[in-house]
């Protein structure tokens, strides 16, 4: 049986489940999977990082009849292009809290009972307030730790008297180690990481919504993808919907805009 090694190091069998279950949660077109399964299978070694079997279906995904899949099944790696600073990760964590149906604020500083605090996002719903602490990783493998759900209490038990703050959120790319997550459940903190909570997470409300950041478009640069993000456009679909947002002639834009409703589902 062959086994692969995960990012953090665990080692388990190769389950080619896994492979299809995330082409199917991307919106793979069906045709394709079982041709992107056997190439994967055909580059399989004992112990092989799961980050080359990554690479493997990307590598299928852009020779295909359908290379604009590529950009659904990168979802990950665009959440970490939202850098380099954490601006644009708070910015597109603000645009899925939308469609969540909260009023958003981002970066406000506000006194304490203490100190003064930067708060990443104020989201507020019907009689909740809710501070959000948006925790930003650009690379594979790194976990949010528990002094980041030690020090988001903190600072809520500072604002929430002052502000009235009903609650606080930890909000993470990355997978969150389980101290942090026991810490927090434990301060009835709530926590949307990577892949939690189960059909919850980040992930899936990226997906269910439809709300894919401009990185994982293949049809445009890291200059122009940069240049976007400093402008706070960092969705697929605003481009789609406004494509003097791009700056380009009509013949350039054509293909960037066919991707981007492709990715978008629009």
């Amino acid at each position: 049986m062959i086994s692969v090694i995960k990012s953090d190091g665990s080692i388990q069998p190769f389950s080619q489940q896994k492979v299809l279950s995330s082409m199917m949660r991307a919106g793979i077109p069906q045709e394709i999977e079982t041709l992107v399964l056997k190439h994967v299978k055909s580059k399989l070694y004992d112990n092989i990082p799961t980050s080359k079997i990554y690479q493997h279906v990307l590598e299928f995904l852009d020779t295909s009849s359908r290379p604009y899949s590529k950009a659904r099944y990168s979802l990950k790696r665009a959440i970490m292009e939202l850098g380099p600073t954490g601006f644009p990760f708070e910015d597109f964590v603000a645009e899925v809290l939308k469609a969540l149906g909260y009023k958003t604020d981002l970066r406000q500083v506000l006194d304490g009972k203490c100190i003064k605090h930067e708060i990443d996002i104020i989201a507020q719903k019907q009689e909740t307030k809710s501070i959000i602490e948006c925790k930003f990783h650009n690379r594979v493998g790194n976990h949010t730790d528990v002094h980041v759900s030690l020090y988001t209490k903190a600072r809520f038990d500072d604002l929430k008297d002052v502000h009235n703050f009903s609650d606080v959120w930890l909000v993470t790319n990355t997978k969150i180690t389980t101290d942090a997550l026991d810490y927090a459940m434990c301060n009835n903190m709530r926590v949307i990481s990577w892949n939690y909570p189960q059909r919850q997470g980040l992930r899936d409300l990226i997906e269910k919504s439809h709300l894919h950041p401009i990185t994982a478009l293949t049809t445009i640069s890291q200059n122009q993808k940069q240049n976007l993000l400093n402008n706070r456009v960092v969705l697929c679909k605003d481009i789609s919907k406004n494509s003097k947002l791009l700056g380009l002639s009509e013949d350039k834009k054509r293909s960037i805009l066919e991707e981007a409703k492709f990715v978008c589902n629009l």
